[in-house]
This record gives structure tokens, C-alpha cells and sequence, in this order.
């Protein structure tokens, strides 16, 4: 007599292993459960408004999320959506996704400096909106973040961030290839420039020799390490 237990059997096996995964191109980052999503709305500096809070937390309560965690990038996620709730979250939110998945600038991770803070000596708010504004999301080898602080305090973590700024009266000292995951590093100091649109320039130049230069998936500190940091600047500046 035939039967088809192992066929279902098979089947049961199958759909087991068929875990979801990621999907980039609605900036839905899959959760432990292997089955709700996360997204992550693009909220530069961490700074938003009242109208933007209740939005999301709107959002949130709509489509039955788990939480709302703040991150250390200084956005809001939105944790536990289903599938099926993705693109009407976004459509009901009206905001860009921030890259957080991705080969690219994922974040610029900014202090309040002198527009908020009384220890700011410079403006890091405003370099760091002209830099999240001109690169968040640039496609780059491997992933990149940035960190702006507007004093020494280093608040905005620009020392262990892939290029990082930080404040002086006069301009900002930049640093690069500091990371804090896996193989936590310092970065190293590049120069130093006395306006926004030089650290722009600085960036720019970083950015495309970093892209020209290094392999596929080779972080800006490894990269250095393989060509050198003499070399690095020589290229850079």
C-alpha cells in the first residue's frame, strides 16, 4: 500500500529550513524569531519632533510591533512587524529608511555640540547633517560609519568609528579607521580642517580612494593596515 508520510515528512523538513531572511531593498532587517522584521526609520542626529515620535509610535501600535528600540545609531526601530505589514508601516510613516543593513555609510552618529550642549565647542550637528545628507547610504567596499563630536569628550564616539570628526575652536581633527565591533580599534589621525566644507572635501576624497583601492568587504582600518598608513594618507590628502 503507498503512502506519503515521508513525502510530508519531507515537506515538514523543508519548510523548516526555509528561514527568512533580510530584505534590503524595504530596509526590513529579519529578528531572531525568523519570522517579524525590524525597520528602522532615517532620523539624522537622533533629532526629531514631536509630530515624529507620535508618528511612529502610531505606526508601532497599528501594526502590533514588539517594541520601539533606540539605537546606538540614533534611530528608532521598529522591532517585531509581520511581512505582510512592510510596506504599509513605511507608506503610514512617510519617512526614508535608514541604511542599517548594507554595504554603505550605515550611519553618521552625531553630538548635540554648540547648537544644544554647554561643553560644545564646535558645530558638530551641522557638519554631521551636511555629511549624513550628502553620503548616508553610499554604497561603499564594506560597511562605514562616522562619528562627529563637537569637543574632546568625543560624545558622537568619532574615535572608534570607520572616519570620525571631532571639534576644536577653530575646525575639527579627523581620524580614521577606528572601529568597535569584532576587532575593536583606535583610529588614527588624518588631519585637522577649520570648516564644514573641508571636512566634506576630506570625506569625499576618503570615500573614493577607499573605493577605488580596497577589496570587497575590507573595512577602512584593514584596508589601511594592508596598504599602510603613509601610503593611505599620501592617497587621501
Amino acid at each position: 500500500m503507498y503512502s506519503n508520510a515521508g513525502i510530508e515528512a519531507t515537506e515538514v523538513i523543508g519548510m523548516a529550513d526555509e528561514k527568512k531572511n533580510d530584505i534590503p531593498e524595504k530596509g526590513a532587517v529579519v529578528q531572531r524569531d525568523r519570522e517579524t522584521y525590524a525597520i528602522a526609520p532615517d532620523t539624522p542626529a537622533g533629532v526629531v519632533s514631536p509630530d515624529t515620535l507620535r508618528k511612529i509610535a502610531d505606526v508601532s501600535e497599528k501594526y502590533g510591533a514588539a517594541a520601539i528600540k533606540i539605537t546606538s545609531a540614533q534611530r528608532m526601530v521598529i522591532v517585531g512587524l509581520k511581512e505582510e505589514d512592510i510596506d504599509s508601516a513605511w507608506n503610514d510613516l512617510e519617512m526614508s529608511p535608514g541604511a542599517a543593513i548594507g554595504l554603505c555609510v550605515r550611519s553618521v552618529k552625531i553630538c548635540p555640540g554648540t547648537t544644544f550642549c554647554k561643553r560644545g565647542i564646535a558645530d558638530s550637528l551641522g557638519l554631521g547633517l551636511a555629511l549624513h545628507g550628502e553620503y548616508h547610504g553610499m554604497n561603499l567596499p564594506a560597511k562605514f560609519k562616522i562619528g562627529v563630536s563637537g569637543c574632546p569628550n568625543c560624545c558622537g564616539e568619532s574615535w572608534v568609528k570607520d572616519l570620525g570628526f571631532f571639534g576644536f575652536k577653530k575646525g575639527f581633527k579627523v581620524v580614521v579607521g577606528g572601529e568597535a565591533g569584532k576587532k575593536p580599534r583606535i583610529a588614527q589621525e588624518l588631519t585637522y580642517v577649520e570648516s564644514i566644507d573641508d571636512a566634506k572635501k576630506v570625506a569625499r576624497s576618503v570615500f573614493d580612494y577607499y573605493t577605488a583601492n580596497a577589496k570587497p568587504k575590507e573595512r577602512i582600518g584593514d584596508f589601511i593596515d594592508r596598504i599602510g598608513f603613509e601610503e593611505f594618507t599620501k592617497g587621501v590628502l
